[in-house]
C-alpha cells in the first residue's frame, strides 16, 4: 500500500503546480459537500474565530478555505516526492531571513514554529535547504499507518531528520538544539493528556502544548515563527519569518496563551489558508475539561 501511495504521489507531483492546485481545490469542494461533519467543523471554527468581519466575509472565507485545504492536501505530493531543488524553486520570496542569520551568527539552536497554515511542508523543506546543519521536524504519526513510510521518506531527505511527538522524540529535539541545530514544531496540534494546558485560541479554550515555550527557554536558543503563503494562480509560495513578539516566562498557562496569540497573528495574515477543519478544541482522552481546570471561565 505504501509503495502504491508513493507512486501515486510522485505522479501527482509531476503535474504543473497550477493544475495540481486546481485538482486539490476540486477535491476540497467535493469533501465539503459529501462530509457533513467536516463541513460543520470548518463552518463552526471560522464563525467563532472572529476573523470574519461580517456574514458575507464568512461565506467567502468558507468557500476559499475549502479550496485551500484541498490544495494543501495535494501539495504534500510535491513536498514528499519532488527533488528539493525543484521544491525550493517554487519559493518566490522569503522575508525575515535576517532573523535566521542573526541566530546563526550567535551560535544558537533555532526553533521554527509554524501552524497548519499555507504550505508548511514546502516552506519547511525550503528552510531546511538553506541551513548549514540538520533540521529535525517533530511529527505525529498519521492515522493511516501505511502513509507513515511515505511521509517519513519524503521528510528525511538531504539535511532533514524527524522526531516523533513522544518523550523520546522530545529528547532528540533537545539534543539537536543543544548542538546548535534546528527543529520545526507545529504548535496548534492538540497534545496528549498531561502535555498541555487550556489557553485561549481565537477566544475559545483550546488544549495547548507546553513544549514550545519549554524548549524556547533553553540557553542559546532562538524561536522564530514562519509560514509559507500560497500565491494565487499557481505562481508558487512566499515564506515569511518573524521573531516572537512576546517572551516566555515559565508560567505554563500564560506561555500557552502567548503561543496561541503568536499563532493567531500568523493566521490573520492569510486566514483562508488555515486548516479550519482541524478539531482544535477537542478534549484529549484523560484530560479534564477547560472549566474544570479554570473554574472561573
Amino acid at each position: 500500500m505504501s509503495r502504491l501511495a508513493q507512486i501515486l504521489l510522485a505522479a501527482l507531483a509531476r503535474l504543473p503546480l497550477r493544475w495540481l492546485q486546481a485538482l486539490g481545490a476540486l477535491l476540497g469542494r467535493i469533501v465539503y459537500q459529501t462530509s457533513p461533519q467536516y463541513a460543520a467543523r470548518i463552518e463552526e471554527n471560522l464563525k467563532k474565530s472572529g476573523v470574519c468581519a461580517n456574514y458575507q466575509v464568512y461565506q467567502e472565507y468558507v468557500k476559499k478555505s475549502v479550496s485551500e485545504t484541498g490544495k494543501g492536501t495535494l501539495e504534500l505530493a510535491i513536498a514528499w516526492t519532488r527533488d528539493s531543488a525543484e521544491i525550493c524553486a517554487l519559493i518566490k520570496s522569503c522575508d525575515g531571513w535576517e532573523h535566521v542569520e542573526a541566530a546563526l551568527a550567535a551560535g544558537h539552536g533555532i526553533i521554527f514554529v509554524t501552524p497548519h497554515l499555507g504550505a508548511y511542508d514546502i516552506a519547511g523543506r525550503y528552510i531546511s535547504s538553506r541551513l548549514p546543519f540538520p533540521l529535525t521536524a517533530m511529527y505525529r504519526p498519521p492515522k493511516l499507518a501505511w502513509l507513515e513510510p511515505v511521509m517519513q521518506g519524503g521528510r528525511m531527505r538531504d539535511n532533514a531528520k524527524t522526531a516523533p511527538a513522544t518523550p523520546a522524540g522530545v529528547r532528540l529535539v533537545m539534543k539537536a538544539l543543544k548542538n546548535g541545530e534546528a527543529t520545526i514544531i507545529l504548535p496548534d496540534q492538540v497534545p496528549g493528556s498531561g502535555d498541555g494546558v487550556w489557553a485561549p485560541f481565537f477566544g475559545r479554550p483550546a488544549y495547548t502544548m507546553t513544549l514550545v515555550p519549554r524548549l524556547a527557554r533553553m540557553a542559546k536558543v532562538t524561536t522564530l515563527m514562519f509560514y509559507g503563503k500560497r500565491l494565487p494562480k499557481g505562481q508558487g509560495f512566499a515564506v515569511h519569518i518573524s521573531p516572537l513578539e512576546e517572551a516566555f516566562d515559565g508560567d505554563k498557562a500564560e506561555d500557552a496563551a502567548r503561543m496561541n496569540r503568536a499563532v493567531e497573528t500568523l493566521i490573520r495574515h492569510c486566514p483562508t489558508q488555515y486548516l479550519w477543519s482541524y478539531n482544535r478544541y477537542k478534549t484529549p482522552a484523560g484530560a479534564s475539561g477547560p472549566h474544570a481546570e479554570n473554574p472561573t471561565q
